[in-house]
């Protein structure tokens, strides 16, 4: 059989590489998108493939714009074949209270990381139901299941991702298409990184295995609910994150 076409968007981030490489090993085609803006970071991103060859490759793409998803899937399509696999972890914050909300730090993280979910999936929907067979994973976050101090926004998006998926899986489940959540705790990326030590400290101490997620253990269940074999679960989330949501 042909690899399997597998988009990634965010793909360049600390957890979308360790997706892409796993892909990649399960003889997908890896497309990986992302905003070109992050020169240093894409060239990175290519010397740290370079094993996998011409099987991951990158293109540009902004998932807030409704337009460039419809127009990326179908070169993706026109170029590779009917894409198989969407994992959709393209996500931003921009923390503060509500109360010093502004409507931009509201708008920007409801776009990005659920308008691009609905962006992405709304225009591989129908070739995957065609082709009878689909998978999408869409990476959500445990602060979208017990809340965050500073991230009303980026909660109520991870939390509403959910939502579109048990929805959007229950509209494809005859169709061979599987739509599942990852929600990830805290993980050892360079975002978690940049917390204060003792925040992260406090943090740490919270986790009942006592120490942050690494991308690896996210991206190997990416990659599971991926499988041919993964077909007869759907509607799920799956939370890795080391405990922590047993405390709440």
């Amino acid at each position: 059989m042909d690899k399997r076409i597998a988009i990634v968007t965010g793909g360049i981030g600390g957890l979308g590489t360790e997706i892409c490489k796993y892909l990649a090993r399960s003889s997908h085609k890896v497309i990986v998108a992302d905003l070109a803006s992050r020169s240093e970071r894409i060239d990175a991103f290519r010397t740290e493939m370079a094993e996998f060859g011409d099987s991951v490759s990158f293109e540009a793409l902004d998932v807030a714009d409704f337009q460039a998803c419809a127009d990326f899937v179908k070169h993706i399509e026109d170029t590779h074949g009917e894409v198989s696999i969407l994992v959709n972890a393209a996500g931003i914050t921009r923390d503060t209270s509500l109360r010093k909300m502004a409507q931009e730090q509201w708008g920007d993280v409801l776009k990005v990381n659920l308008e691009g979910v609905f962006n992405m999936c709304r225009h591989v929907v129908d070739g995957m139901t065609n082709q009878g067979f689909g998978r999408i994973v869409n990476i959500s976050s445990v602060n979208g299941q017990t809340g965050q101090f500073g991230q009303t926004n980026y909660s109520a998006a991870k939390a509403g991702m959910h939502g579109l998926t048990m929805a959007l899986a229950r509209e494809v489940a005859k169709k061979g298409v599987t739509v599942n959540s990852v929600s990830p705790g805290y993980c050892n990326t360079a975002l978690v990184m940049a917390v204060p030590e003792d925040i992260r400290n406090h943090i740490v101490a919270a986790i009942p295995v006592g120490r942050l997620g690494e991308p690896y253990e996210i991206a190997r269940v990416v990659d599971f609910l991926c499988a041919e074999d993964a077909g007869f679960i759907t509607g799920a989330n799956i939370p890795v994150n080391g405990g922590y949501f047993m405390n709440f």
